[in-house]
């Protein structure tokens, strides 16, 4: 297996082993496609470690079937890896109506006030928060907070955040940030999405 180099060794006093068994909040952001399967490429990784892994989605409609999902339900009841709970947050795609779906602020607060508990009582190792970034880019859920509980949660847990918009202060926070940029999308063209590529 190859093994990364790191170009800075920090003198924080940790051993390798120490460094590299840290927690990490990684956020993908960007107008590109691709960050929430990114972060479901994570989730698999986590389940083949046998990690227990909940997933949040915001904003999202609970109607909407997600192909991760089924997979993801699937190998987590399966015995080989790690469980999975799937939580579903939101009433639809409110960036398209938000007036009509005014519930899904207080949908998405109870959701952050679930994460809240989960990471407290260290529920699971790795958490996906699937289109979290935004609920706090439109003044739904305070960064402030969610940065401190993220800085201040106990244990070995891993946070994943998707989203555009990410705020600066998670920004910041995280340890790996990615930022999908589109070079093409085949909607450039007029081509609506399709079963496999998009669900």
């Amino acid at each position: 297996m190859p093994q990364g180099q790191p170009s800075v060794v920090p003198d924080d006093g940790l051993t390798t082993r120490q460094r590299r068994n840290r927690p990490l909040v990684v956020v993908h952001t960007g107008i590109g496609k691709g960050k929430s399967t990114a972060a479901f490429g994570l989730a698999l990784r986590a389940w083949n470690q046998g990690w227990p892994i909940g997933v949040f989605q915001f904003v999202k409609s609970a109607k909407w079937k997600v192909g991760e999902e089924n997979a993801l339900r699937v190998l987590g009841a399966s015995d080989e890896g790690g469980a999975v709970d799937w939580h579903k947050m939101g009433e639809g795609w409110s960036w398209l109506q938000r007036d009509a779906q005014m519930d899904n602020e207080e949908k998405a607060r109870e959701g952050w006030e679930q994460v809240k508990r989960d990471l407290a009582a260290e529920t699971y190792k790795l958490y996906v928060l699937d289109e979290f970034a935004y609920p706090m880019h439109w003044g739904w859920i305070d960064v402030d907070e969610v940065v401190s509980v993220l800085r201040d949660r106990p244990g070995t847990q891993h946070v994943v955040i998707t989203g555009r918009n990410a705020p600066e202060k998670l920004v910041e926070l995280a340890d790996l940030v990615t930022d999908m940029s589109k070079v093409k999308h085949p909607m450039d063209a007029g081509q609506k999405g399709q079963r496999g590529i998009e669900w």
